[in-house]
């Protein structure tokens, strides 16, 4: 699918000053960042930008301050990496609106770069209150959006300033969108979505839009319970989704051939790494144990399914994989994912943190950056980040 708006190609930017959301949101450890890929791949657009003479003026949230500033929640690890990548020094702002920041952007030279302050200091981000999107718009001649992680979130620095300035797409949401929605639209077949996590309610709309057009759903994680509870199998201590089990019920009666769940997973007492773990048939999971993970009998059927597919779309793990006792079914499906020939997406959040994991993210062809903005372009839903941008 072809992205229908229009991108940073199709503007002339030199000399604009360019206000660029970027998604910035990234995972930090005793102030030093722990994953920079949210960085990375917004450098593409950066770069383009600088490098056609714009003066580039980025823009992200990070974390949920609960308003006001707060040091913890501060974009300075991201300037400085921001500096390291690029090879020039990109100054942070000590706020992303009000006199100093209009001055300092005015002031900026073609090919500058500059990133202001966490938007989110200011409860009216997420509010997108239409004072504060004028305020971030001030000064600035075009917007690019190139934060697909939020584009499904409408607050003022993703949607407000879009309907302010001449708005458009950067590469990352435009890359997004092409295997994202070229996967759904128009697979190469067997076409085949695996889904885990925790519950079948956050799912259930992404099942829906996606069973018509797969050839193969694989069911893992903990929402598996809820379909084999609704199967009539007792699931001891395990998560169950009470209110989705005629859902379940549903979908396995109309989907017989298509719709794959565990025949095999691993149980253990309780949620631990030390306790004793066991592999049982899904008939037999003991009344005081809870299930953590895919078996290896069900991770084999999974495997092949995956790596013989024309095109594969994974969100949510298999099991617990943080503890190594139940990390082997989402390990597996990893591998599968890497050994498969065919066209490979991971959609953001916890699947994408598994594949880095294990080591096999450079093998795939596209790991998502949006956790929520890809599970609701899979649920079939437009998007306000990105349908407020001009279109082709």
């Amino acid at each position: 699918m072809a992205l229908n708006k229009k991108t940073v190609r199709d503007i002339d930017v030199y000399g604009e000053r360019v206000l660029v959301r970027c998604d910035f949101n990234v995972p930090l450890q005793d102030g030093q960042i722990t994953d920079d890929r949210r960085i990375t791949e917004a450098l593409q657009t950066i770069r383009f930008l600088k490098e056609n003479g714009a003066c580039v003026v980025l823009c992200s949230h990070l974390g949920r301050p609960k308003g006001g500033h707060d040091p913890q929640f501060s974009l300075e690890p991201v300037a400085v990496r921001l500096s390291e990548l690029l090879f020039k020094d990109v100054p942070l702002l000590p706020d992303c609106v009000g006199p100093v920041v209009e001055r300092e952007v005015e002031l900026m030279r073609s090919g500058e770069i500059i990133l202001l302050e966490n938007v989110r200091f200011h409860p009216e981000e997420e509010q997108n209150d239409p004072e504060f999107a004028a305020e971030l718009a001030k000064g600035k001649d075009i917007f690019v959006n190139d934060a697909f992680g939020t584009a499904h979130r409408a607050h003022a620095s993703t949607e407000g300033v879009a309907h302010l300035l001449p708005a458009v797409a950067g590469f990352l949401i435009e890359k997004e969108i092409q295997y994202l929605g070229a996967a759904v639209d128009n697979p190469k077949r067997p076409f085949v979505a695996i889904l885990g996590g925790a519950k079948v309610a956050d799912k259930i709309k992404v099942i829906e839009h996606l069973l018509p057009k797969v050839d193969k759903l694989l069911i893992g994680g903990g929402m598996a319970f809820t379909f084999l509870k609704s199967q009539g199998h007792e699931i001891g201590k395990s998560l169950l989704d009470e209110g989705s089990l005629d859902f379940c019920r549903k979908v396995l009666a109309e989907n017989p051939d298509k719709l794959l769940v565990p025949t095999d997973v691993v149980v253990a007492p309780d949620f631990s790494e030390t306790g004793p773990v066991s592999i049982v048939d899904v008939s037999d999971i003991p009344s005081d144990h809870m299930g953590l993970d895919i078996g290896p009998e069900t991770s084999a059927v999974y495997r092949e399914v995956v790596r013989t597919a024309g095109t594969d779309v994974w969100n949510g793990p298999m099991g617990v994989f943080e503890m190594e006792s139940f990390a082997a079914g989402t390990r597996a499906l990893a591998e599968a994912m890497a050994d498969c020939p065919g066209i490979t997406i991971v959609g953001g959040g916890d699947s994408a943190a598994a594949i880095d994991k294990f080591g096999f993210a450079e093998k795939v062809t596209h790991v998502s950056t949006g956790g929520g903005a890809s599970l609701e372009f899979l649920e079939g839903i437009e998007l306000p980040g990105i349908a407020a941008l001009m279109d082709r």
